[in-house]
């Protein structure tokens, strides 16, 4: 287990920051901007509900916990301080309900969404 942990370590410090490099320099804002308004405006609700599903019921509480866990201890400051990176994952990380998050991972669960800007759920019932 600790050679994962390492592994895991050494990816989220040397991958992170390649990926958000290569997003700020190449990714245009227009093409940023309207995979979010596609998101939000041209996906079904109902398509959004079934993925969410989808994850609670194929992906084990343990995994997403882990996942969760990974994500608060490992990412770089460089991706919360990246414009283009958190703009996407707020934009997306706002359909996560509460309820798939494994209790365990609550507290770190609320970490990730101070450090990485993400708002609260979106009721897909208001549309």
């Amino acid at each position: 287990m600790p050679k994962l942990s390492s592994i895991n370590r050494s990816v989220a410090k040397k991958g992170f920051p390649l990926f958000v490099k290569a997003v700020d320099k190449y990714a245009p804002d227009r093409l940023l901007l309207f995979g979010l308004r596609f998101l939000d405006n041209r996906v079904p609700n109902r398509a959004i509900s079934l993925a969410i599903k989808a994850v609670e019921r194929l992906t084990p509480r343990k995994l997403r916990s882990t996942a969760i866990a990974a994500a608060d201890e490992y990412v770089p400051d460089e991706v919360a301080n990246s414009r283009k990176v958190c703009t996407v994952l707020a934009g997306v990380g706002k359909y996560i309900p509460d309820e798939i998050i494994p209790p365990e991972s609550k507290e770190r669960w609320e970490n990730l969404r101070t450090k990485l800007h993400i708002p609260k759920l979106v009721s897909s019932r208001q549309k």
